[in-house]
């Protein structure tokens, strides 16, 4: 398999555009094309998975053991010809740490050998953007630029100006989007608009292949891609499944769990069975251990909390076997959640902490953590790696037990987090991988 990473200066600079208009358009040419997302994203993956029609992907160079990521790739590898992956941010955007291990793109273009098609929004600038181009291609030998994408291009004469500037350097310009052609995709906080809510998904996507066919060469995009450089070795699972059969809230407010870690628990043996709480179902009572994920809860509070069917059948589910909830998961699993325009509703009341989207601070980056007791993610001081990110915050703590302490990326101590009461559990980490999943 030959693979690009799609990257660029800072966010906003247009690469979801650039690669979900070169996945659609590509895979309608027939190309067997697969996509992943460098860094911690649930709403990206499900874009391109729509795209392609293959799974999505997460690679991650801090919270993931290097083994898990070169099994993932691996995996990908098998049946298809290229891969294309998202970055996040800019580039070189990271945490301080050991070289390769600080969730930057740049790690895993230097571990795997892929080249770069560096997206460079153009708007307000012409040869300076020149200057850009050079920095980006010298500032790391281990990382390649292969081609040049100039998006927000403001007229042909503006592309030229451009292209004149940067052809002493080498490296070719694959595009150049005028700033009036990339439909725009809906957004709110956390990003875009899921890809299962999109009013008209299927549209958005042939649109952005139209203008990837106009506005981008194909051609000589794929001729940048490289083979990726592969380690083989046994595939770890990420994390311990929490059960045999798992009853996994699934809808849309409940849609934020990573595709690797699912794979994993069916791996390992177990059995995933999705209900859906906006639906009022309960969960499955033949199931012994039941994953209430992330997603947005917040927009869904009143029919949640009309949901008695599904309320009743937690708490007598949780009466005997382990829940567990992430970040919105988690929100539902507390007393209450204040919405938006501040009204209070009723949730599962199985932990004692209450939640407000009304009082909004973000909550952003890799987190660490150690659990404080014995459960089904693991032994007492089992360490996980993964991330928060949320606007929602905790207005009243609860009495319950913490689930677990928390550093972040660099380690700094944040303190204990969560909850827990009998065999119901939950925080506002998202989890990626146990840190001896390479084991």
């Amino acid at each position: 398999m030959r693979g690009l990473v799609i990257a660029a200066p800072r966010s906003g600079a247009g690469k979801t555009t650039v690669t979900l208009g070169l996945l659609a358009a590509l895979a309608a040419r027939g190309v067997a094309v697969r996509a992943a997302k460098i860094g911690p994203d649930y709403i990206d993956t499900a874009f391109h998975a729509a795209a392609t029609g293959r799974p999505g992907l997460n690679l991650d160079s801090w919270a993931m053991p290097a083994a898990l990521r070169d099994a993932l790739l691996a995996e990908a590898a098998t049946g298809a010809e290229l891969l294309l992956a998202e970055g996040a941010m800019g580039l070189f955007d990271g945490i301080p740490g050991p070289e390769g291990q600080r969730g930057s793109a740049a790690d895993l273009c230097a571990r795997h050998g892929l080249p770069v098609l560096l997206v460079l929004d153009v708007g307000g600038q012409a040869q300076t953007a020149a200057a850009v181009l050079r920095g980006f291609a010298t500032h790391d030998p281990a990382v390649r630029i292969a081609g040049v994408v100039l998006n927000r291009v403001g007229s042909p004469r503006h592309a030229r100006l451009v292209e004149q500037a940067m052809a002493p350097l080498g490296i070719p310009v694959l595009g150049a989007i005028p700033k009036e052609a990339p439909p725009a995709l809906p957004e709110r906080h956390l990003g875009l608009v899921q890809a299962e809510e999109h009013p008209a998904l299927a549209a958005a996507l042939a649109a952005l292949a139209e203008m990837a066919e106009a506005h981008l060469d194909l051609d000589g995009i794929l001729a940048a891609a490289a083979p990726l450089r592969l380690h083989p070795g046994p595939p770890p699972v990420a994390l311990r499944p929490p059960g045999q059969r798992i009853a996994l809230a699934r809808d849309a407010a409940f849609s934020f769990v990573y595709g690797h870690v699912l794979a994993g628990w069916r791996a390992a043996g177990a059995e995933i069975l999705s209900f859906s709480p906006l639906a009022d179902e309960a969960p499955p009572d033949f199931c012994d251990a039941c994953w209430l994920s992330g997603g947005y809860p917040e927009l869904h509070a009143g029919r949640l909390a009309a949901a008695s069917r599904f309320r009743a059948g937690l708490s007598h589910f949780a009466a005997t076997r382990p829940v567990h909830g992430e970040c919105g998961g988690y929100m539902v699993l507390g007393v209450g959640l204040t919405d938006a325009a501040g009204q209070d509703h009723a949730m599962a009341g199985l932990l004692s902490h209450g939640t407000s989207f009304a009082k909004r601070r973000l909550h952003l980056g890799y987190r660490r953590a150690r659990l404080l007791a014995e459960g089904p993610l693991g032994p007492a001081g089992q360490h996980l790696r993964g991330h928060e990110f949320h606007y929602a915050t905790e207005v009243d703590p609860g009495r319950d037990t913490a689930f677990a302490t928390l550093a972040d990326g660099e380690g700094r101590d944040l303190g204990p987090a969560g909850g827990q009461r009998g065999r119901v559990s939950g925080s506002f980490f998202h989890m990626i991988a146990a840190e001896d999943a390479s084991g």
